[in-house]
């Protein structure tokens, strides 16, 4: 049977794809992370993942078994949205990615890496998944983590522009707000619906940032949040759909107030909302965005045709059958 190798399959988002695909049994399933002392392990418990490697092995493992691997997943990163360590984050996000398109361009296998939607800044410039660099250029993203995920988009669009190698299969995913299970290890970088959760399960109000945009109302900051299983799903397609390449947005293409969210909670425990706006801290209002949206045409038109899950029934599902249970896992 074919492998897919997924980086990163230990987290949030990569470890649901990993969990999807591996449930689907159509491929083998190896995922490479860190684990250690933490219970991610239990992103992956419920699922017949074929094997384990540490990114140390990463390249090695690779050399071994290319002839039985059918695509990489690059879902590893440093994914916090804080990180000040520039190093950490170029080396993570940018060098390692660089590595691996390089490999899979000389060896002839597939790639599908994680971009983000960060790499849009404020969103002054729209929210197009253009990989040319005129459009690329005029991206500004508002951290770090931004600005390398920025920097291997920009090194895809000129390997493309100068002829150079590229992968038999590229696609690089511009992923939004990202919410659904497995993501409990993620301390302050959880979605707002985890974080919010244990608070309105237990009829405290929950607490919202203030707005300092006087074109949005405390609450009404837009967001496009999208479930991680339709990321799963779009992957799987991905692999399924060899001729597709390029550069996507991964939302649901419909942005939504915080309020909104929140209400969503609410209603998926059966409560009357209750929330309380506070002061957001001084250094994040400055990079603080207050809108994005997908425009989800490009991935439309090249063929993905499944309804993205709304806000009310992601937040529905994720409650009901895994934060009330214990923060069960996918």
């Amino acid at each position: 049977m074919k492998q897919i190798l997924v980086t990163g399959g230990g987290g949030f988002i990569g470890s649901v794809i990993a969990g999807h695909l591996a449930d689907r049994g159509k491929y083998n399933v190896v995922v490479s992370d860190f684990f250690g002392s933490s219970e991610k392990w239990r992103n992956l418990s419920k699922h017949r993942i074929y094997d384990l490697i540490t990114p140390a092995e990463t390249f090695a493992w690779l050399d071994v078994n290319k002839q039985r691997l059918e695509a990489v997943v690059h879902m590893g990163a440093v994914s916090s949205t804080t990180e000040t360590n520039v190093e950490l984050l170029l080396e993570n996000n940018f060098s390692l990615s660089r590595s691996l398109w390089n490999w899979c361009a000389v060896h002839g296998k597939r790639l599908i890496y994680a971009s983000s939607a960060a790499t849009y800044g404020g969103g002054e410039n729209g929210f197009e998944d253009r990989i040319d660099m005129e459009y690329l250029s005029r991206l500004h993203p508002m951290n770090a983590y931004g600005w390398s995920k920025q920097m291997f988009d920009q090194f895809v669009s000129l390997t493309l522009a100068d002829g150079g190698k590229i992968p038999p299969q590229w696609v690089g995913l511009k992923f939004f707000n990202v919410y659904g299970p497995n993501e409990y290890h993620k301390g302050d970088q959880k979605s707002v619906a985890c974080t919010i959760f244990p608070h309105a399960k237990h009829g405290r109000p929950v607490h919202l940032f203030k707005s300092y945009n006087p074109k949005y109302k405390d609450g009404e900051q837009l967001r496009d949040f999208i479930y991680v299983k339709d990321c799963a799903a779009v992957i799987e397609w991905l692999i399924e759909n060899p001729q597709v390449n390029g550069l996507f947005n991964l939302g649901s293409g419909k942005a939504r107030t915080f309020k909104d969210l929140a209400h969503a909670v609410f209603s998926a425990l059966g409560k009357a909302p209750a929330i309380t706006y506070f002061e957001m801290p001084e250094h994040i209002r400055p990079k603080y965005q207050y809108l994005t949206e997908a425009n989800m045409a490009k991935l439309r038109a090249a063929g993905y045709t499944h309804p993205m899950t709304s806000l009310e029934d992601g937040i529905k599902d994720y409650v009901q059958h895994y934060l009330m249970k214990d923060a069960a896992f996918f």
